[in-house]
């Protein structure tokens, strides 16, 4: 992953967003299509405007993670082999709900523990969640909570 790698459907740098990302390989093309959420990568590989077949889709192991901020290039994984928590109080790197993935149950397991969510396999992974619209309210109480305290340090 470098500077040039673009989210496909947000148009910017993957790299200046935080949390897991994916990539997927289209047969016939040399580049992979990036994302700066894995939940748009299930999206686009279910959506049926896009042609294009996908051979594979790699997504950050977040147990092998570098860090949330930087998952880092030796973490990635076939997504037909990871586990994915979905519905967990973690965002995404575009402050939207995240199907964050895992190399394994445990990790995943570990991680419901401390945020919340369900482990599902990618096939398992609802339509509705990457498909239907992203519930933003709670980033949003968030970020009016955060300037209404440093407001208040002011």
């Amino acid at each position: 992953m470098t500077e040039e790698a673009v989210g496909h459907y947000c148009n910017m740098t993957v790299l200046e967003h935080e949390g897991p990302k994916a990539q997927v390989h289209l047969k016939g093309y040399e580049h992979p299509v990036w994302f700066t959420q894995v939940r748009d990568a299930v999206a686009y590989l279910r959506s049926p405007e896009e042609l294009a077949e996908a051979v594979v889709t790699y997504v950050h192991d977040m147990s092998k993670a570098d860090s949330w901020a930087h998952p880092g290039d030796g973490a990635w994984i076939n997504a037909e082999d990871a586990v994915f928590v979905i519905e967990s109080a973690r965002k995404g790197g575009m402050s939207a709900p995240e199907a964050i993935p895992f190399g394994a149950m445990q990790a995943a397991e570990k991680f419901i523990a401390e945020n919340g969510g369900r482990a599902v396999h990618l096939a398992e992974i609802p339509d509705t969640y990457v498909l239907g619209p992203a519930d933003l309210t709670s980033v949003n109480e968030e970020e009016t909570n955060v300037h209404a305290h440093m407001g208040s340090m002011q």
